[in-house]
Order: structure tokens, then sequence, then C-alpha cells
């Protein structure tokens, strides 16, 4: 397992040049080979370290009729639809939310520019390349040991938010246009986050400003995920099963494939995105943060046989002074069912560990 420090010191373009940023390291992830690289030569069997036959004899249920909730963001006011979400928050821990009101503009650019990135050259993608100990930049995040089963998939991670945290060693100037994009992108995603978050505490009977006050000047990260074709597909896995250790999640498909799958009473479930959706999941935070009564849900990306897939993930977390528990407001003299943590010790629990399913909760149950 690769060392691990408790801080980073990272500076950034954006600052003096004598100035330095103490921040929380957010996990280093072993070196391996480029999976786009790996996926463009001709071999007749895939690297073992990829391989999980256990998937060819696994059931998936697909019902068209069964797909998770969809959420109007434009009449989140009614209470029928902010019951709507409350149920999509409690049963399923995923929706799709339309009428979101972030521009189509700002979104396809996104999309555009995260294409022209994974259409570089491996050489100048690398000029990004994450450093050890770190997990932004350009590679792969979790991987902690030299012989667990690895993912069929690349990364570009960056951290945009606290912008003044920002370390645009990190951040493309190919295409031209990547930063501003990003720049756009992730402050219409935060402002986004913040008044679906008002709406949710409304359906936990929170007091909104102090429930958003705890992710404001929060971590964002946002995660461009490749992944290419594969002829096994069916014996390869894009994304491995887990739930998300923070707050929200926000998923935008950048391409029509398919690959995205939430488990639901223990089968697995294709999710078919809405164009122009986002895709929201409660993650392992509003968990422990709800006592439950919300749940993060654990999921995974398959690979399509022959074409490639990409989308885009942004996960926001609490700032670093919140404490990860349940809230005090939301108990009411019912038994705490989750530890609370500082959020160091918190990030902590989640960097000790490869994602493997709902792991993080359960190192946090009482």
């Amino acid at each position: 397992m690769p060392s691990r420090k408790n801080f980073l010191i990272l500076s950034s373009e954006n600052m003096d040049s004598d100035e330095v940023l103490s921040r929380k390291d957010f996990g280093g992830s072993l070196p391996v080979e480029n999976v786009q690289a790996l996926a463009s030569k001709s071999f007749k069997d895939i690297p073992p370290q990829y391989l999980l036959t256990e998937m060819e004899n696994e059931e998936l249920f697909i019902d068209d009729s069964l797909q998770i909730p969809v959420i109007d963001m434009s009449k989140l006011g009614s209470k029928d639809e902010l019951e709507k979400l409350h149920l999509a928050c409690r049963e399923w821990g995923f929706f799709q939310l339309i009428n979101h009101r972030v521009p189509e503009e700002v979104i396809e650019k996104m999309k555009t520019d995260t294409q022209e990135f994974f259409q570089l050259p491996l050489e100048e993608k690398k000029v990004y390349a994450q450093l050890p100990n770190n997990i932004e930049g350009y590679g792969q995040a979790f991987v902690v040991s030299e012989d667990q089963k690895l993912d069929w998939s690349d990364m570009l991670f960056l951290l945009p938010q606290p912008v003044h945290q920002r370390n645009m060693r990190f951040w493309p100037t190919i295409p031209t246009s990547f930063r501003e994009t990003l720049d756009k992108y992730s402050l219409e995603l935060q402002r986004l986050t913040i008044n679906l978050l008002k709406m949710v505490a409304q359906n936990l009977r929170q007091e909104p400003e102090k429930l958003t006050s705890m992710f404001e000047d929060g971590t964002q990260g946002v995660r461009m995920n490749y992944h290419p074709p594969c002829i096994q597909a069916n014996k390869v896995m894009g994304l491995t099963p887990h739930s998300d250790a923070t707050g929200l999640t926000l998923l935008t498909q950048v391409n029509d494939v398919q690959g995205l799958q939430i488990k639901k009473n223990g089968k697995w479930i294709s999710i078919e995105p809405i164009p122009g959706a986002f895709i929201v999941n409660i993650g392992d935070v509003f968990e422990i943060m709800s006592n439950g009564k919300y749940k993060s849900i654990e999921h995974r990306a398959i690979v399509n046989p022959t074409i490639e897939r990409l989308s885009i993930a942004a996960f926001h977390s609490p700032n670093i002074s919140t404490m990860i528990g349940p809230l005090p407001d939301i108990m009411k003299g019912e038994k705490a069912i989750y530890k609370t943590l500082n959020h160091e010790d918190y990030v902590r629990v989640v960097l000790a560990n490869k994602l493997d399913g709902k792991t993080t909760l359960d190192h946090m149950k009482i």
C-alpha cells in the first residue's frame, strides 16, 4: 500500500508565487498502465488484473418499468414535488434532475472539452499526471495494492472548489478553453447543489441556511471518466461497485453509451439517462448526517464491447470545519447509528480502503 500523508503542500497559479496552501490529502494511487493505450493494442487475452470472471454468471435485472425517480427542479416549490424528492432520497438514493437551470451551453461545452482531452496523445495527457500521494490529475484512483483488481477506466480528477485552493498544475491547457469551461461548469454545479440542499433541508425539517452553510466553501471534486471499449466487456469492470463517500453527486453522461447501474433489492438495474438531466445520488456523508433516513446506494459502471463511454461526476462535500455525524436536529431523541468524527478523521477512514461496496459506512456504524 502506498504511503499516505495527512497534508499536501500545494501551490496555485492563481495565487502569489510565494503563497502556499495546506490542503488535506485526498488520497494517492499506485501507478498503473494507461487503459486507453492498453485497449488500443491488439491482444487476445485481457491482462489478469482486469479480469472479473464472476461477472459472466452474475444476474442483471433489467426492467423498463423500473427506473430511478425523475425530479423537476422547477416544481420543487410544490408539496407534491417535494414529497417526490423525499421519497427518492429515502427509498432510492438516486434520481434524475430536470429543469435544473444549468445552461445547456455550459454542459455541452464541458462534454466537448472532456472528449477532446481524452483524444489527446498519451504523452500530452501525461503532462497532467497524478503525483505521489495526490489523487488530482490524470490517472487512476484507489489503487492501493499491486494485486487488487483494476477498473477498465482512466480518469482526470480535479478539485475546483473552494476556488482559492485550486491547484492549476493539473488543469489542462489543451483544449485551450478547458480551464474556462471547467470554471463555469464548477460554479454552476456548486450553485445547483446549494439550491437542491435547501429543498432537501425542508424535507428533513432542517433550517435550510444551517444545512447549506455546511456546504458553502466545501470541497467539490470533478471526475471525468473514460471507459475504452473492451471485446470481453462482460469480464471487466468500468468502475468497481461502491457508494460515494461524499455528500451529493451530480453526474452527466458525455456520450450516448449507457453503463451506470445501481443496486436495488440485491440486483443491478441499468440507468437510462434523460438528455439534459443530471443524475443525482446521495453519498455516505448524507446518509450519516440524516442518521440513515436517506440512503447512499451502491453503484457501478460497466463497459461497452465496441464503443467508448465517457461521463463527468461532480462530488460535493461539506467544508472542512463540519463534523461528520448525525445532525442533532434530526435525531429528536432517537439513537445515533453512526459515529461523529471531525472531517479530517472521516477522510482518513475513507482513504484507508479501496472502493468496495459501502465499506466507509460499515466503519462509521456504532
